[in-house]
């Protein structure tokens, strides 16, 4: 039987220039002021798969299997850093308390504290987006990180709102999730000289992986274990977060089922049991089923941009990534 997909070939292949994008991070994160470093490394110790970084190094070893990853670290580095401060933003706007197993910064710190420490490292993403000497890829991602921030406030628009429709859904993974994993890897291309059809296809492939993990993210807030999930089953729920299976329970629901999640998502009445309520709708209706079988069929077309490229380690790894992508469980 073959094993399941996994992140094996992506960190195989990115080991050793990860080890120069965490020293990077590291010390760019330092500051005369004590709270800085210790409240971004408080994140960023926690761990994490790293994917947007990897992405960005292995799209620049797709482009040119034998050249230097000297910019390309820098690069990853800046994209990590950008992905680390939106979390810290998202945990004040969320109030979340906890994160991959961890208190949430804003939990320990307070949200202003959290805020400004996001708002550095967002400086220091670009400061390493400029020293790679690439304008073409600040444009780039400086136009990432204005999306990301449309889909937040997307996000924000739809809360409580569990009739919403599958594009508005979409809209905002792109922009929260999605707009990133492509930007990390189109511009690991683009820092490499890739051609334009090339970091077309990478751009493709990472909007494809993006949505097809944020998919199979907001399915696991519902059915994951809670140990292996790294934050409480459920969080989504109790923030009236509209997200997928949500919104495929409630179409799929009689009057009394719209009501229950009126209720709860919009109205934020959540009662005892509740939860086990909604995860009960949500297997009547399939609607983890059909979710995540709308992540694979993402998956699957991450996995078709690159099929037609020369088989190398590299474009092997990132087709790896994408089936594990909606194959995983945590």
């Amino acid at each position: 039987m073959p094993s399941a997909p996994s992140l094996n070939p992506i960190l195989s292949l990115t080991e050793t220039a990860m080890v120069e994008v965490n020293r990077i991070i590291v010390a760019r994160m330092q500051s005369d002021i004590d709270l800085i470093p210790t409240l971004a490394g408080h994140l960023v110790s926690a761990g994490g798969k790293r994917i947007r970084p990897m992405l960005t190094l292995a799209g620049a070893m797709v482009a040119d299997p034998e050249g230097s990853l000297e910019g390309a670290a820098k690069l990853a580095a800046a994209v990590e850093f950008i992905h680390t401060a939106t979390l810290l933003h998202d945990d004040v706007i969320d109030e979340s308390n906890m994160r991959r197993g961890n208190q949430t910064a804003n939990a320990i710190w307070g949200n202003e504290a959290s805020v400004l420490v996001g708002d550095f490292l967002f400086a220091r993403a670009f400061e390493l987006m400029v020293e790679t000497g690439h304008i073409d890829v600040l444009g780039r991602l400086s136009k990432a990180s204005a999306r990301i921030t449309e889909g937040e406030i997307e996000q924000m628009l739809i809360a409580g709102k569990p009739d919403t429709d599958i594009d508005a859904y979409l809209s905002v993974i792109i922009g929260k999730t999605a707009e990133l994993f492509a930007a990390a890897s189109e511009t690991g291309s683009m820092i490499a000289n890739g051609s334009d059809a090339l970091t077309a296809n990478l751009k493709d492939y990472g909007m494809a992986l993006g949505i097809a993990f944020q998919i199979t993210d907001d399915a696991l807030d519902y059915h994951a274990d809670e140990g292996d999930l790294g934050k409480t089953v459920g969080d989504d729920f109790a923030e009236g977060k509209t997200t997928l299976p949500v919104m495929m329970a409630y179409h799929a629901g009689d009057a009394e089922e719209k009501a229950f999640w009126m209720r709860t998502i919009s109205d934020g009445d959540i009662r005892d049991g509740d939860l086990a309520h909604a995860q009960a709708l949500m297997q009547s209706h399939g609607a983890i089923t059909g979710a995540l079988a709308e992540a694979r069929r993402h998956a699957e077309q991450a996995e078709a941009c690159l099929s037609d490229l020369p088989a190398t380690p590299a474009r092997d790894a990132l087709i790896e990534t994408a089936a594990f992508a909606a194959s995983r469980t945590v």
